[in-house]
């Protein structure tokens, strides 16, 4: 099982935009000495959360680091051309070969009002067309697209095409997680992101509060656990992302850690990293021979 990462670049309370970019940067450099095998880096609108562009954000991370994947986590393919996403991921592959990676999703990353805000064209809403989008991004990586049409047609058809006829089926799992020395510290620490998704759900969105504001907000309003949350120490956190794990069958587990405390964020991928023991993993792969 790989472990990776997921950075949505959250900005914690008191702080800003470009504290939290310099934060991915730092964290992504401890993930790749840690032996994480992916660092994914997502696209939201709208929220204080400071990386609304991960086609920018690939190259600095991909710069400041050797050996990880870097790769977006998704970009929300309804804002865009595919000509030009593909454009874009061909000129960071050229750039950094072998080690980038395009993940896309459907969803706007964000509310109603800012996606219609990010819309080129506002005269109506956009229609969902995600599998022609899909179908068309394909083909340009891969050279198929009809000689007599700009655009792919039957996009459900050749997607479900694709996936069918992959060689190599790839299943990764998303999933929170934050590790403490105790129990009770990741506890502790998971408040702050509790609160702020909380805010989220009433469509407030909030800067990541420390514990302590957390704490007294939920005393008042206790929040939904939300799924596929893991909090613990090492060993509990280990356990919940092996039953996970387990239970989608996934080849590779992307863990999303916020708090407040960026040190204490990259502590918790410390902790996971020596829990699955990834450092001795990577020298064990490090010093494999090569295939012959």
């Amino acid at each position: 099982m790989r472990l990776s990462v997921l950075d949505r670049s959250p900005v914690p309370e008191g702080s800003t935009g470009p504290d939290a970019l310099r934060n991915t940067v730092d964290l992504a450099r401890a993930a790749d000495r840690l032996g994480y095998h992916r660092y994914w880096l997502a696209e939201h609108h709208g929220l204080s959360l400071a990386g609304p562009s991960p086609e920018v954000l690939i190259g600095p991370v991909a710069a400041a680091t050797e050996r990880m994947r870097v790769g977006s986590g998704g970009v929300m393919l309804p804002h865009y051309s595919p000509f030009k996403v593909a454009e874009n991921f061909s000129l960071l592959a050229g750039l950094y070969p072998g080690r980038i990676d395009l993940g896309i999703g459907r969803a706007s990353g964000t509310d109603p009002l800012t996606t219609y805000a990010l819309q080129r064209d506002r005269r109506q809403v956009s229609p969902d067309d995600f599998p022609q989008q899909l179908a068309e991004l394909l083909a340009h990586f891969d050279r198929s697209l009809p000689s007599d049409h700009p655009f792919a047609r039957h996009g459900a058809e050749i997607a479900a095409t694709y996936r069918e006829q992959a060689a190599h089926p790839h299943v990764a799992v998303g999933l929170w997680a934050i590790c403490a020395e105790t129990d009770e510290e990741a506890e502790r620490l998971a408040s702050s992101i509790a609160m702020s998704m909380a805010m989220l759900r009433q469509n407030r969105p909030f800067p990541v509060p420390p514990p302590e504001k957390a704490l007294r907000y939920l005393a008042q309003r206790p929040a939904p656990s939300g799924r596929r949350r893991i909090v613990g120490s090492p060993g509990t956190v280990r356990a919940g992302i092996e039953e996970v794990v387990a239970a989608y069958r996934a080849d590779e587990a992307i863990v999303v850690t916020i708090t407040h405390d960026h040190n204490a964020r990259r502590r918790s991928y410390e902790l996971i990293a020596e829990a699955f023991e990834l450092a001795r993993d990577l020298d064990d792969r490090l010093r494999a021979p090569a295939a012959g």
